[in-house]
């Protein structure tokens, strides 16, 4: 991993200790190296910013700041970073509209989510992005309570810690431990809507993964996941096969989990506590339950999540119904009625992410069918129609006057390669070549497999000054490479956009004129 992306990691752990002011300061700084202003530094420091404003209680900054990280995951052609931006912007967001409605966008935040999906959809090389990315969007699913959708991104987000080159820092734990989360979370909304079936088989799950987590925990904060773990894993218990031993177990880890720092409105803890209530009836201990869950209700506060609070109130109303109480009765009627609108509300951002997601892979896939159809498969960079394509959009009318140069590439004695050497070994000296070209050129610039040994490249804006530059830089490129010993002649043409065929024949000319003059050098003609 290199090491700005490192260098980012470590200041996202800083920021979530409780050192965003600090890492934001870093952020910027290490963001305004390469030319002094914060936009042009890399997406792994964008990162890093965008979550230390969440963390100083700046969401509009922080929406702003996952903008300008989507251009420079855009401008490093980095799937895994584009989906990080996507998904931190769809969250943050979520949340700024949960403080101002006039900011409240669900089908916006939607959006983004499904554009992060789709990004991912194009291979990420990195692991650890690659975890970061799946974890955004399943936060993000969370949030809305679309439990189908954010259940797969956790579980890829898992995936991604068991190839190789993933490090061993307890993230492996964490998302099955989030995975058990999830489950409980459904759980109870489940029983909220009367689904009781259903709600069990999701407090199964959430057993299962809590389990895995407990064995699979590793890494500098291992107790705590295992802990953890085994807090979720009780809780699974207690509507179903051991409510009397979960009863034990819930405040058991739940202590021993505030030794290490969690405080008690955490929503971890928070989240067990109707479980605890409901293990403690079913144990036989009523007036425990009923004081465990008046504890929890005392303990809520605007920042807890709405569906724990829910699920609190309700247990309390049940736990005070089942006392006689007659004031319980038309509380829970009302949370009742309530949670049947919430869970179908949820059922109609559920339909819509759903679409959104069907269309944008339809999309998604005639783009890569369309690209493909403009890619030279050998070398990876565009073929003949990929050209014409993009020579159509610089001959726009409002472009007809901007400079443009040409370099026309011939690798020389290429047929001699092929005879000798082989033509596998040719197809390696190929992809060579386009891969150094592409290197030689600047981002933007476009590059060409014409057929046979032949390459193109055209550098919009470029003078001749910058396209000699440019071909000498590919011609001592190829030159040094010491697996095959492959040369090129370069031809180099300049002129306004509107002579562009023109300018293109020229480069032609000139890279013969290489040619007759021993080849391994460039040659250059004006329009």
């Amino acid at each position: 991993m290199d090491e700005v992306t490192l260098g980012a990691l470590r200041l996202l752990e800083e920021a979530q200790a409780g050192g965003a002011a600090q890492v934001l300061t870093a952020a910027e700084s290490a963001l305004r190296e390469p030319t002094g202003q914060i936009a042009d530094g890399p997406a792994a420091m964008h990162f890093a910013r965008v979550v230390a404003l969440t963390r100083l209680g700046d969401l509009r900054a922080a929406i702003d700041a996952a903008d300008l990280m989507l251009a420079a995951a855009d401008r490093e052609g980095s799937a895994g970073w584009r989906s990080c931006a996507l998904s931190l912007r769809a969250t943050r967001r979520l949340r700024l509209g949960g403080q101002d409605l006039a900011e409240y966008d669900i089908e916006a935040v939607l959006r983004d989510l499904v554009s992060a999906e789709t990004a991912l959809l194009a291979d990420e090389p990195n692991p650890v992005i690659t975890g970061n990315a799946h974890t955004g969007i399943a936060i993000g699913y969370a949030q809305l309570r679309l439990y189908e959708l954010a259940a797969p991104q956790f579980e890829a987000a898992y995936q991604a810690t068991r190839r190789a080159s993933y490090p061993d820092n307890g993230n492996r734990a964490m998302w099955l431990c989030n995975l058990a989360e999830l489950n409980l979370i459904w759980a109870l909304e489940l029983y909220q809507v009367g689904q009781i079936a259903e709600a069990e088989r999701h407090t199964t799950a959430a057993e299962e993964y809590a389990m895995r987590a407990v064995a699979e925990a590793s890494g500098p904060k291992a107790e705590v996941w295992r802990l953890s773990a085994l807090l979720y894993a009780a809780c699974s218990r207690a509507d179903r096969q051991d409510p009397a031993a979960a009863a034990v177990d819930i405040p058991r880890y739940t202590n021993l989990l505030r030794i290490h720092g969690l405080p008690e409105q955490h929503q971890e803890i928070l989240l067990c506590r109707p479980f605890h209530a409901v293990a403690l009836r079913r144990s036989g201990r009523p007036e425990e339950a009923l004081r465990v869950i008046e504890e929890a209700v005392a303990l809520l506060s605007p920042e807890t999540d709405c569906l724990i609070s829910a699920a609190v109130h309700r247990t309390h109303a049940v736990l005070l119904a089942a006392t006689g109480s007659a004031g319980a009765r038309p509380g829970l009627t009302y949370g009742d009625t309530l949670a049947e609108l919430l869970w179908r509300q949820r059922h109609h951002w559920l339909h819509t992410a759903m679409t959104m997601q069907a269309y944008d892979a339809l999309r998604w896939q005639h783009e890569q069918a369309e690209r493909a159809a403009q890619t030279d498969p050998l070398t990876g960079v565009a073929n003949r129609r990929g050209l014409d394509r993009f020579l159509r959009a610089l001959a726009h009318p409002d472009a007809a006057d901007h400079p443009v140069a040409v370099l026309a590439v011939d690798i020389d004695r290429f047929k001699h390669i092929n005879d000798s050497l082989g033509h596998s070994t040719g197809d390696d000296v190929l992809r060579a070549v386009a891969h150094l070209l592409t290197t030689s050129v600047r981002q933007g610039d476009f590059v060409a497999r014409l057929g046979g040994d032949e390459f193109v490249a055209i550098l919009p804006g470029a003078d001749a000054t910058l396209a000699r530059l440019v071909a000498q830089r590919t011609v001592e490129a190829v030159a040094g490479l010491t697996a095959w010993p492959a040369q090129v002649s370069v031809g180099v043409a300049c002129g306004p956009a509107y002579c562009l065929e023109q300018a293109l024949s020229h480069a032609d000319s000139a890279m013969y004129a290489a040619k007759r003059a021993g080849g391994n050098r460039a040659s250059c003609l004006a329009v």
